[in-house]
């Protein structure tokens, strides 16, 4: 039996597309998540959210400007509950 980790899923490339963070992963999926999740991302100016780098080797990305850090594994995982805005 081998107790060793499962390979971590690692991102090769980060962009953005309007509001959305746009992450292509090493197998060649391409994971794609609204910048609302993300608070920090989200009320970003553009500089801020293109000054971000590696971590681990792409298992993890983090925004210096903003000390937001996010995993590769975190967007591969079901969100358990977004939070829900209501309209007025």
């Amino acid at each position: 039996m081998s107790t060793s980790a499962p390979d971590q899923p690692r991102a090769t490339d980060l962009q953005f597309e309007g509001d959305v963070l746009i992450v292509t992963l090493d197998d060649g999926r391409e994971v794609r998540v609204p910048i609302e999740w993300y608070p920090r991302l989200r009320d970003a100016s553009t500089e801020q959210r293109l000054d971000w780098k590696w971590v681990g080797g792409g298992i993890g990305i983090h925004w210096p400007q903003l000390d937001e850090d996010l995993s590769v594994r975190g967007f591969l995982m079901p969100v358990a509950k977004l939070p829900v805005r209501r309209s007025a």
